[in-house]
């Protein structure tokens, strides 16, 4: 009797969240979402089918998800085992034409495959793309002394909002194309953000390996301003890994992207939970 006393209490607590969570599932219904994954939570296979199932429910309920996705790690593992020399200025990597085939490959195909799969074995539809494809991203150097690693100057996202049409969701590897065609490795943040704005993004989600922007007493900062950022960046507040991060937010922002969302991909349901709750998740910024 305990037993089903306390089944009852769960699956009267399951249906009083599936309720509360309808005014956000009318809320988002038919928006684009833009989702980067990287970090841990791509590290276990059990993280990615949580997340592959967060993605694919949100598609299920209306929602226009994108997936762009990082590669650090394995990239760095590839590298090593093929004898290829890395060399880096001021702590970024330079990207010669032999490691920018190894990220490609990396990236299109290991990691960008992972995630197709994850996602299509939960029963999503997924394609994987780079930014080299329908000519999506054009890049120009970010740094002649970082060699390969571009910036994005054109995105073209009507070969993204054509899957949306079939109900497909794009799985997006941060590469694009320069005017000589040749191919530049884009940082993940950078190139989620960029598409984000080029779509016009309900909502960009950085999903890292902290829960959100931190404020001068160390706690996670629920809400904040462009203006917000820039004070606290100048006081040294925001600092580290945070910076590019915070500087991604603000660029998408300005793009045209409605809201920025930085938390911990290594929360279980982190997406939904931002999503469809009123306390949401992370740290929302907003112009």
């Amino acid at each position: 009797m305990k037993k089903q006393t306390s089944m009852n209490q769960d699956w009267i607590a399951t249906a009083r969240t599936l309720s509360e969570a309808l005014p956000y599932l009318q809320r988002y219904s038919g928006a684009t979402v833009v989702i980067k994954l990287g970090g841990h939570a791509m590290g276990s296979d059990e993280g990615m089918a949580s997340f592959a199932r967060d993605v694919t429910l949100m598609r299920q309920v209306g929602i226009n998800p994108v997936v762009v996705h990082g590669g650090g790690p394995m990239i760095n593992e590839m590298l090593s085992k093929l004898g290829v020399e890395t060399e880096f200025v001021d702590g970024k990597r330079v990207t010669d034409a032999a490691t920018v085939r190894v990220v490609e490959m990396v990236l299109s195909g290991q990691v960008g495959k992972r995630i197709v799969q994850a996602i299509n074995h939960e029963g999503g539809r997924a394609v994987g793309l780079s930014g080299k494809d329908a000519k999506m991203i054009i890049c120009e150097p970010t740094d002649p002394r970082l060699g390969l690693v571009g910036t994005p100057v054109e995105v073209d996202p009507r070969v993204i909002t054509a899957m949306f049409e079939d109900g497909i969701i794009p799985v997006i590897a941060p590469l694009g194309t320069g005017r000589a065609g040749e191919t530049y490795n884009i940082n993940g943040d950078t190139a989620a953000g960029a598409i984000a704005a080029a779509l016009g993004a309900d909502r960009l989600l950085l999903l890292t390996d902290v829960s959100g922007v931190k404020g001068a007493d160390g706690e996670v900062l629920t809400e904040l301003s462009a203006k917000d950022v820039h004070a606290m960046t100048a006081d040294g507040t925001i600092a580290g890994g945070m910076i590019p991060k915070t500087e991604t937010a603000l660029a998408a922002l300005k793009g045209g992207t409605r809201a920025v969302v930085i938390l911990d991909g290594r929360a279980p349901n982190a997406c939904l939970l931002e999503l469809f709750t009123e306390h949401g998740a992370g740290s929302i910024i907003r112009l």
